[in-house]
Order: structure tokens, then C-alpha cells, then sequence
């Protein structure tokens, strides 16, 4: 799958998007498996925090499953042609009503694993013309195939701020 031309998603994904390196889809499954490793093998952090009214890694972890959820509802509207516009969310209040604070950092590794899975079945059923169709999702028009390839920088983008501020 090559990657989304610049007119198919809002210029704040680009980071997310510049991120993804080869094939877009093999990124993705690697990442189930490769990311709750990752996650897991840093478990004595899992609550911690780098700086007050920053998230723990597991609430972290948890906006990503949030966020993966959201992305795939989005692209599989727009795939199937829906033509309403899909309203935005707000990250920091969805980590604050989950209480993901509360739950084992293995029960987010394997939640995310199974979403990741479930997600690759969708996306490999994907043909051109449903990557190629857009919707608006918070005011702003995006492509199945830029929501693709958010999905895998999102992770990546993570990562690098957990390795980068949490260790």
C-alpha cells in the first residue's frame, strides 16, 4: 500500500505518518505483538508518570487502544461510503473516565494484541477503492488510507516518548 499523498489527511497526522517505513501493513502486524512486548518489558513503570498531569504509561497504553478503536470505527465508515460526518473525541477526558490506572498492565497488552489482530483482518480486506475513500472526522476530510497509516505511527509516535521520557 503506498502512503497517503499529502491532500488526504489534516497536516497534524504527518508526523504519525512520516513515522511508517515499508510496508504499511506488516508494520501494523508486527506492532501487535512487538509494542506489548515492549510495553510489558518495562512493567516496573507501568504507573509512573514523567511530570504531574502527564499520563502513566498504562493509562498511555490505554489511550492507544482508545484511539485504535476510534481510527478503525472511522476507516470502516468511511470504506463502506458512510457520508456523515464523524464527530471528534477528546483524549485526556476519555483517559479520565477509564480508570485504566486500575487495571493490570498485562490486561492492557493483551487487549491491545487482540484489537490489533481484529484490526488486520479488516484492513487486509481492504480493496483500492475503499483505501482511496474519504470521510470528514472532526471537521476535517481524511482517507482510509491515511487512517491506515495513522494507525501505525500512533504506536511508533509512543514508543519513542516512552523511551524518550519514561525510561
Amino acid at each position: 500500500m503506498n502512503p497517503p499523498q499529502i491532500h488526504e489527511y489534516p497536516q497534524w497526522y504527518k508526523g504519525y505518518i512520516n513515522l511508517v517505513e515499508g510496508n504499511v501493513l506488516s508494520v501494523l502486524e508486527t506492532q501487535a505483538e512487538a509494542f506489548a512486548d515492549f510495553v510489558n518489558s518495562h512493567a516496573d513503570k507501568a504507573d509512573y508518570a514523567y511530570a504531574p498531569g502527564k499520563w502513566t504509561i498504562k493509562e498511555m497504553f490505554g489511550h492507544i487502544i482508545d484511539t485504535e478503536r476510534i481510527m478503525v470505527f472511522r476507516l470502516t465508515c468511511f470504506a463502506r461510503g458512510e457520508k456523515a460526518a464523524i464527530p471528534g473525541f477528546d483524549e485526556d477526558e476519555y483517559v479520565k473516565n477509564a480508570h485504566f490506572k486500575d487495571r493490570s498492565l498485562q490486561s492492557l497488552c493483551e487487549e491491545f494484541v487482540a484489537l490489533r489482530k481484529s484490526t488486520m483482518f479488516l484492513l487486509n480486506s481492504l480493496n483500492e477503492d475503499e483505501l482511496n475513500r474519504r470521510g470528514t472526522a472532526n471537521a476535517n476530510e481524511i482517507s482510509v488510507r491515511a487512517l491506515v497509516f495513522i494507525l501505525a505511527g500512533h504506536v511508533m509516535h509512543h514508543q519513542n516518548v516512552i523511551v524518550e521520557r519514561y525510561l
